[in-house]
């Protein structure tokens, strides 16, 4: 690769770091091209993209947008998620990594906050936007129902003690 291929890889990488202000570090070792494939295509259903960089290259992209903690974490084969949205892409991530063992995480920046694996997978735990709605509404329609059961054994109290 030559220097000035290098160079556009950069900026390309660069790009796509300012694009998306969440990046999850995955070690891609042990996929083979159907699975990555596979993994490819739910993590772009989930308006990411996976992007398999060489380590300085990565390093000099992170870098120019001074990003540095991530760079103990890009040692061996490693693939960048990108993503605008957290929790879509580390639901995907996690999930992929359930069912194949593979991609392994090791480190990611959500936010600008630096995250470790655990917290990685914790976010690919939390339910979807919709469910948790769908939660709170249940909640509140728990809270209506016995408030009302509550009203209506206090109205049948009352008028039994009217009627005596």
């Amino acid at each position: 690769m030559s220097k000035t291929e290098r160079q556009a890889e950069v900026e390309s990488i660069t790009s796509a770091l300012q694009a998306a202000p969440n990046v999850y570090v995955t070690d891609f070792s042990g996929l083979d091209v159907a699975k990555m494939t596979e993994f490819r295509r739910r993590l772009r259903g989930a308006g990411a993209r996976y992007v398999v960089v060489k380590n300085t290259l990565a390093e000099r992209a992170l870098e120019s947008q001074g990003i540095t903690v991530l760079s103990e974490h890009l040692k061996g084969p490693i693939g960048l998620v990108l993503s605008r949205e957290p929790l879509a892409a580390a639901k995907v991530l996690t999930e992929f990594a359930r069912e194949h063992q593979k991609p392994g995480i090791r480190a990611g920046l959500v936010d600008g906050a630096a995250v470790s694996q655990a917290h990685i997978q914790r976010l690919g735990t939390i339910p979807d936007r919709q469910t948790l709605l769908a939660m709170i509404a249940g909640t509140m329609n728990n809270i209506l129902a016995s408030f009302a059961g509550c009203l209506e054994a206090l109205r049948e109290q009352r008028g039994a003690a009217s009627n005596v």
